[in-house]
Formats: C-alpha cells, sequence, structure tokens
C-alpha cells in the first residue's frame, strides 16, 4: 500500500500558539488549556545525511535523535527530514543471548504542556529501519522511558530478532507516561510494533501496524507479533488506542494479557491477523484474534484483586484467522459496545475464565453486529450480559448484504485522510435503508437519529470529501476577517480580509501551527482563496473552521471533530460548531477557529446539539 506522508506544518512564529491560548482560555475559562510551546522554546533538526557536530539547525542538522535529544528542552520540537536512518547496533552490545537492547532510547522527559516533539518534517517520510543490527539478542527498535513527549509521522521497521532463544522484539516499546504516538507506520518488525509495558495516560492515535512476523520466537513462530500490545502492570491507567489499524500480523491485532489497569480502544480496525504477512497462510502458532481482551493465562498468574474490564468500542474486525473480538479467558467481563465483526471464525468469542480456573463465559454486549462466518462462540451464560445487538433484537432480523453500502474491503488499507484519520470507505458501513438503523441503545456514544444504529458506524456518518458550499447561504459571513470570510459580505467571500488567518487553521495533532488550505471547511471553500479556515485537524470536519458563514445550517455534511474533542457534529446547530468552543470560533474568526480546533483535540467531550431529524447534514465523531 502507499505510505501516506505526514504533512506538518513548515515554519510560523510559536506566539500566535501563546496568544491564542490565552484568548481562548479568557473568554471560555479554559485556564488549564495549553496549546504547545512557549514562545522560548527551540527547534531542532535531524537528517540522515546531518552531523552531530553540527548545530541542529535547517542547514545545519543532526544525524541522531540521541544527539537531539541531549539539547531537548520541555517545550521543543526534534524535526526529522524525510529518508532512511539505518541502525546497526544498539545503545549497548547485548550482554548475553536473552538480553534486550535498545537501538533509540528517548528517556528525557516534557512537561505537563510542553512535551518534547518528535516529529516528521513536514511532507517528509522519516524512516527509521533496524533490520540491519544483527547483535544475537532481544531489539527495541525505540525503547520510551520519558514521558510528556509526542512522537508523529515515523515509519519504523525491521526490529530483528536474531536467535530462537526469546519472545519478540519490538518496533516501540514503551514505559513512560503520558506521551502521544500519532501517525506511526509500524511494519515489518519481528514482534508488536507498538508495545506498552509500563506507564498511564498513553495515547495512541492514527497509527498503523502490520506485516509484523516473528519467525524466531521461542515459543513458536508467528506467537507474539502483535500489531498493538498492552500489558500494563497495576497503576498504568488512562491508555487509549484511537483511530488505529492493524492487519496481517501473525499473532493478533490487539492484546491485552496480563493487563492490570483498564485499557480502552476505540475506532480501529483489525483484519487478517494470523496468517502470513502479504497471504492466507495460516500462522500455526499464531492466534489470529482480531482484538483480543485481557485474561491472565491458562492457569491464571498474576491476577489483579480487582481485575480491569478493558473497553471496545466502534471498531471494526473482518477475515481474521480467529476470532473477530475475543474475551481470552478474562476473569471479568469486558466491555463491548458499537462494533462491527464480519467473517471471522467466530466473530464475537466471550471465553472467560473464573479465578479459581472454571471456564466462564462473560461480557457486557450492546450495540453490536455481527455478519458472515461464525457469528459466536461461548456467548450464553449467566455473566453474558447481551442485549441490542443484531443476533438478539427482538423482533429477530437476519443481517443481509443489501443492509451495507458494501461488503468489499477495497480501500480498507489505503492511504489516511487529510488530518490522519482512517479512509472513508463503503465496507460495512449501512445503507440508507438498512434495518440496522436506529435498532440500539443509548450507552454513551453520540448518535443520529432516535436511537443508536448498530455496529462500529452511524448511518451517513462518513463523508470522504464534503462537497462545496456556501456555509449556510449568502449573507451571514461576518466583517472581514471575523468569521473567516474574506472581505465579502457573503458566506463565500472573496479572497481579501483576513484569508491569511484562515490560513493558520489546523495544527495537525501536534500544536503547530498549520500551514492552511490543506482541506474544505465549512464554507466548502478551499482555504486562503474564500477565507475558509482550512482547518486541517479535521478537513472533514466541517465544524472545526468558520468557514464564510455563521449562520444557521452553515456546517456543511462533515464528522465531528478529531482524536479526543467534540464527540458529535450534527445537522442544524446554529452555532455552525458544537458548544462553546464553535460558537467562538465564530464569533471571533479564523484566529479562534484555529484555537478551537487545537482546543477541540485535547479537551473532553463537549455537549453536543442533536438534531435527530435528518442524518444527511450531519455526522458523528470521526469514523
Amino acid at each position: 500500500m502507499r505510505r501516506p506522508t505526514f504533512a506538518l506544518p513548515t515554519s510560523r512564529d510559536f506566539a500566535f500558539r501563546v496568544v491564542a491560548a490565552a484568548v481562548f482560555a479568557t473568554l471560555v475559562g479554559h485556564a488549564a488549556v495549553t496549546l504547545g510551546a512557549p514562545a522560548t522554546s527551540a527547534t531542532y533538526y535531524v537528517s540522515p545525511t546531518g552531523n552531530d557536530a553540527g548545530a541542529g539547525s535547517m542547514g545545519a542538522p543532526f544525524a541522531t535523535i540521541a544527539r537531539a535529544q541531549s539539547v531537548a528542552a520541555p517545550g521543543d520540537t526534534v524535526y526529522l527530514r524525510g529518508g532512511r536512518y539505518a541502525y546497526t547496533a544498539g545503545t549497548t552490545a547485548c550482554a548475553s543471548q536473552t538480553a534486550v537492547i535498545s537501538a533509540i532510547e528517548l528517556s528525557k522527559s516534557g512537561a505537563p504542556g510542553s512535551p518534547i516533539e518528535y516529529l516528521a518534517y513536514p511532507g517528509e517520510k522519516p524512516v527509521f529501519d533496524f533490520s540491519g543490527i544483527k547483535d544475537s539478542c532481544r531489539v527495541k527498535g525505540f525503547l520510551v522511558s520519558g514521558s510528556w513527549l509526542r512522537l508523529g509521522g515515523l515509519e519504523v521497521t525491521g526490529a530483528p530478532q536474531n536467535n530462537n532463544l526469546n519472545h519478540e522484539s519490538w518496533g516501540v516499546w514503551v514505559s513512560g507516561s503520558n506521551n502521544v504516538f500519532e501517525r506511526l507506520d509500524l511494519h515489518h518488525n519481528m514482534g508488536p510494533g507498538l508495545f506498552i509495558q509500563d506507564g498511564g495516560g498513553n495515547l495512541v492515535l492514527d497509527c498503523d501496524s502490520h506485516e509484523n512476523y516473528d519467525p524466531m520466537t521461542s515459543n513458536g513462530a508467528g506467537q507474539s507479533a502483535d500489531g498493538f500490545g498492552c500489558h500494563i502492570a497495576q497503576g498504568g491507567t488512562g491508555n487509549v488506542f484511537r483511530g488505529c489499524r492493524a492487519w496481517w500480523n501473525s499473532d493478533d491485532g490487539w492484546d491485552f494479557i496480563q493487563a492490570a489497569e483498564v485499557v480502552t480502544v476505540e475506532k480501529s480496525w483489525s483484519w487478517y491477523n494470523g496468517y502470513l504477512p502479504g497471504t492466507l497462510t495460516p500462522v500455526p502458532a499464531g492466534n489470529g484474534n482480531g482484538f483480543k481482551g485481557g485474561g491472565f493465562g491458562v492457569p491464571e498468574t498474576k491476577v489483579p484483586a480487582s481485575p480491569p474490564s478493558h473497553v471496545i468500542r466502534n471498531c471494526l474486525s473482518f477475515l481474521n484467522k480467529a476470532a473477530g473480538f475475543y474475551a481470552n479467558h478474562e476473569p471479568v467481563a469486558d466491555h463491548f459496545y458499537n462494533n462491527t465483526a464480519y467473517a471471522n471464525h467466530p466473530d464475537f468469542d466471550l471465553l472467560g475464565m473464573l479465578p479459581d480456573g472454571t471456564a466462564q463465559n462473560l461480557g457486557i454486549m450492546r450495540n453490536n453486529l455481527a455478519y458472515g462466518g461464525t457469528l459466536l462462540g461461548n456467548a450464553t451464560g449467566p455473566m453474558v450480559d447481551a442485549s441490542y445487538d443484531s443476533w438478539d433484537l427482538s423482533p429477530a432480523l437476519t443481517v443481509e448484504d443489501g443492509d451495507f453500502l458494501s461488503t468489499s474491503i477495497a480501500g480498507m488499507d489505503g492511504p489516511r485522510r487529510a488530518d490522519g484519520s482512517l479512509p472513508c470507505v463503503p465496507f460495512m458501513r449501512l445503507s440508507p435503508t438498512s434495518r440496522l438503523i436506529d435498532k440500539g441503545v443509548d450507552v454513551g456514544i453520540a448518535f443520529l437519529g432516535t436511537a443508536p444504529d448498530l455496529g462500529a458506524f452511524e448511518q451517513g456518518a462518513c463523508v470522504s470529501s464534503p462537497p462545496p458550499g456556501t456555509g449556510g447561504g449568502p449573507g451571514s459571513g461576518g466583517a472581514t476577517g471575523m468569521t473567516g470570510g474574506a472581505g465579502g459580505a457573503t458566506a463565500t467571500g472573496g479572497p481579501g480580509g483576513m484569508a491569511g488567518f484562515g490560513g493558520f487553521g489546523g495544527f495537525g495533532s501536534f500544536g503547530l501551527p498549520g500551514t492552511g488550505g490543506a482541506g474544505p471547511s465549512a464554507s466548502g471553500g478551499a482555504a486562503m482563496s474564500g477565507g475558509t479556515g482550512g482547518d486541517p485537524v479535521g478537513s472533514a470536519d466541517a465544524s472545526s473552521a468558520p468557514g464564510g458563514a455563521s449562520g444557521p445550517g452553515a456546517r456543511a455534511p462533515g464528522e465531528g471533530a478529531s482524536g479526543g474533542g467534540c464527540t458529535c457534529a450534527l445537522a442544524g446547530d446554529a452555532a455552525g460548531a458544537c458548544g462553546t468552543e464553535g460558537q467562538l470560533a465564530t464569533a471571533l474568526g479564523a484566529l479562534l477557529a484555529w484555537t478551537a480546533a487545537r482546543v477541540r483535540r485535547r479537551s473532553p467531550p463537549c455537549a453536543c446539539h442533536r438534531d435527530r431529524s435528518a442524518r444527511s447534514g450531519g455526522g458523528v465523531q470521526r469514523a
């Protein structure tokens, strides 16, 4: 598949970020909101053709992350230029054949609100290739032991196994806390692409982990190469995977075995796990589950006094060798909400195990959809709490192909959208006439209509390219520069006025000033040509840019804010956005739209106006 580049802005004055933060915090009361590094923060550059004796500037970049880390302080940004960073040795030699070494160790921490950021240079792809390491022991490509760090836009490949005396190696191994891993492309490692061993508050956002295979693992070839793993000890709370994909990994897509705290995975996809990468040849030792819950082994060991109940919601699992969603001998019920499983073996398997070793089926199931293959395994019993799922509706219905826009998986591994979110493809999305619409129950996830739809996607929520529009009609635009309009009195505006500020809309996801114009906004016009916000935080999120209009119906068909932001963006919201943030963005123009987009990325979900009268004009949090 074509690997997406990581588009970050080039250069802007960081002072704009501080000004925007201060204004927005004063008006909204978000005094704790921090939008990035202070104005005094430094920027360093690293290049495969650099020199660690250089100044770390654009013209004289460093050669290694290690050198950049040695001078970076909280709030600083390290830009990694495109090209291949080939490693042939770890930071230490193997003490034995069962020892562990690391090629890169990020041990220096940032600070709350001032992370140290290691980001792909705008429009370039830095590739970290560890396949040249020949030391005969286990290898961590990246060891992230520091906290308050941000890694974005990197490709990580080739973490090797060089003997068969150990289990897996790892592409990225995490033991720090409050880190963000975004738009990482993790592939062809001999072990998990990304693995969280310890630490809490880590967010894995819009990452892909695929074609990882561990042929040298001591407990059987393919047994340990998961896409993502989170096996945290007690105290490591708040770890979240969001908007990620895992495919063609020889073991599982996600694995939470031995996790002593709750792990959440949401809006993520998993398929073709348990097969040799690039084939449909089963890996005998590979488990092949899409999403594997916790569990503590058979027989169980190290079970905490209060075992965690993991949360898996709005996820899609299909064509895996084994189960789409698997409880994996959990001693307590996991929460499975609004998931879709297609043609797995089975789609849902709720096999659990009580602390005394007794097998016991358990799980809390709501609004799930199973279609194709074997639908259920181990799904009945006194500890299974299931209702409003496709198989237990009353009156009963039989799911059919006609309930979906498509049952073809074409495009599922395709390029992500401009904001890093998952591609908008029709696979397993409900058709307008689907009988699964409005058949669920409210579980706290935003929905359209009279009730939630079944499965991972609300019908009508995905708009691949929001069509051009006028942002609600001419005449609703504000004064020059105050709504993202450009000098004109109409919503679509002209090219003058504050279009330059409109171009700042969108930080990516790292709090850096955007270049603008990366995607359509509420007015449907291109940023800096019609004065629209040009907010690449959510190019399909019409609520995140002021466009050229502020009146009723200003939001074009689209989706809600991305990441941890506002969880819905429904039609007819007169403010043109959800909650206080969107209202201020509309009222105060491009500068505050820029700020609001960033706040939505970091803030808890806002309370959203729900207009259930029409599905076609709105959407839910990006799917």
